[in-house]
């Protein structure tokens, strides 16, 4: 028998490396003291819950299909489609944001100043390694998932220690009282509260190892608390290093962490093109550890005729869905290829807030699936179950939710009507709406040109 190749050590790696998105730290220390309000909030109101949840899901129903099988079991085919369009559409979306960002590193890390199309052929290029990587077993590239876990940690404690070194030594950048420490629910604030949810998802990607886990029924759940503990730690830790020593109105959402950096030290030296580096690997193999989720999940669901067959389509060799991920590159391509015609130069934020709002969108499906198998399928043996009575159910399922909801509306809806709000977020809204109509139009083509019968649907083995 071939021996199982993930650890329980790999698995809370691959955690940190999914989980811990060190690019977007910057954009949540944006929110000012109040950031601290925020991350302790939601850790105690979403990521504890998320994290048991997903434990749960991922231990009862160990499928492939992952958040698409759990929304399918729980609220029919179409949902199921739903969920899986939406978990899967974030992928590209993301892979242009980080591309984009990968160059604005390259700028900031050796001073020079690429071009505009110099700068789309270096994207282009990024997208088309990871695309090749993704098309290779993650298992077998473990050893790239636990060294980017080791430079996030690196880069999130080099942000802390420097920081609270630069406040101790020349004085604390912001006023840290209960009054700025509150939140003051402005729109600028609310509206970082989606970073800060998005910074905590992906426990679910985990769960996709579990036949490479001697165990998993034990060390799924295992990962998700060891990796939980050291995620909230190191985002906490990096965030308040950040707050402490740079006001601010200094931080910017797609160049923070090296500008952050740069502040911090002072001046441009070998340890700012060492991070610089950390940091765009890392970016990289941010792509690297999600697609094995978000592909396995889009494939599972093609197979299922819940979305085109193009997204099942497999390499025989290695079983690893190469459909999804030739989409993934070609819609990354053209989006970065598209970008410099757009209006918005600030490309990442634009790119990154898209992807979010599209990713939050199926988590808001998740929950309600939880519940609803709780409930419905009480007799299937659950290995890991969330402990709680039927209030504290509630209350996981349900609070959660209630954030996602209101994170996607201050994220992608104009509510003051200015003119600047109405140019950062209507790009946003349309292109939720484009990509939510785009999808229903996948899973109406998949299901029309599913040709089993009735006797055949019901037996399928996906």
């Amino acid at each position: 028998m071939e021996k199982k190749k993930f650890r329980l050590f790999d698995a809370v790696l691959m955690a940190v490396v999914v989980v811990l998105v060190v690019e977007s730290v910057a954009p949540a220390a944006a929110i000012g003291p109040s950031q601290f309000f925020w991350w302790i909030l939601l850790l105690l109101l979403f990521f504890l819950p998320y994290g048991l949840i997903s434990a749960e899901l991922g231990t009862t129903y160990d499928g492939d299909g992952g958040i698409y099988d759990w929304v399918r079991k729980a609220f029919g085919k179409k949902w199921g489609g739903r969920a899986a369009w939406l978990y899967w559409v974030n992928f590209p979306i993301w892979m242009a944001s980080l591309a984009v960002l990968f160059t604005g590193v390259i700028d900031q890390a050796f001073q020079v100043h690429l071009g505009t199309w110099t700068s789309v052929i270096i994207q282009l290029i990024f997208i088309g390694v990871i695309s090749v990587i993704c098309c290779y077993p993650v298992a077998d590239s473990k050893w790239i998932l636990n060294l980017a876990a080791i430079a996030k940690i690196i880069i999130i404690m080099s942000l802390g220690i420097l920081g609270i070194y630069v406040a101790v030594t020349k004085g604390v950048a912001s006023e840290f009282t209960v009054k700025t420490m509150l939140p003051s629910f402005n729109l600028k604030s609310l509206s970082y509260i989606s970073v800060i949810l998005f910074n905590f998802l992906g426990f679910e990607v985990v769960t996709t190892m579990a036949s490479d886990m001697p165990n998993p029924k034990k060390q799924i759940p295992q990962a998700i608390i060891f990796g939980g503990i050291l995620i909230a730690f190191f985002y906490i830790f990096g965030a308040f290093g950040m707050g402490v020593a740079i006001p601010a109105d200094k931080l910017s959402a797609s160049a923070g962490l090296m500008d952050s950096i740069l502040l911090l030290i002072g001046q441009h030296n070998w340890f700012v093109i060492v991070i610089a580096i950390l940091f765009m690997y890392t970016l990289a193999a941010n792509l690297i550890s999600w697609s094995a989720g978000v592909n396995y999940v889009a494939s599972y669901a093609a197979k299922n005729h819940d979305l085109p067959a193009v997204f099942g389509r497999e390499n025989k060799k290695t079983g690893m869905p190469t459909g999804a991920t030739v989409i993934n590159g070609i819609i990354a391509a053209v989006l970065v290829v598209v970008a410099p015609l757009l209006p918005n130069q600030d490309l990442f934020w634009a790119f990154f807030s898209l992807n979010v709002v599209a990713l939050l969108c199926s988590y808001i499906l998740m929950f309600p699936a939880f519940w609803k198998l709780r409930k419905d399928d009480a007799k299937t043996e659950r290995p890991f179950k969330v402990p709680g009575n039927k209030f504290l159910i509630n209350c996981m399922t349900w609070i959660p939710v209630a954030l996602l909801v209101i994170a996607l509306i201050f994220t992608a809806i104009p509510l003051n009507g200015s003119a600047s709000e109405v140019n950062g977020k209507m790009p946003i809204l349309i292109g939720t709406v484009v990509t939510m109509i785009i999808g229903e139009i996948c899973i109406h083509y998949a299901e029309r040109h599913d040709t089993r019968t009735d006797e055949e649907k019901k037996n399928t083995k996906y």
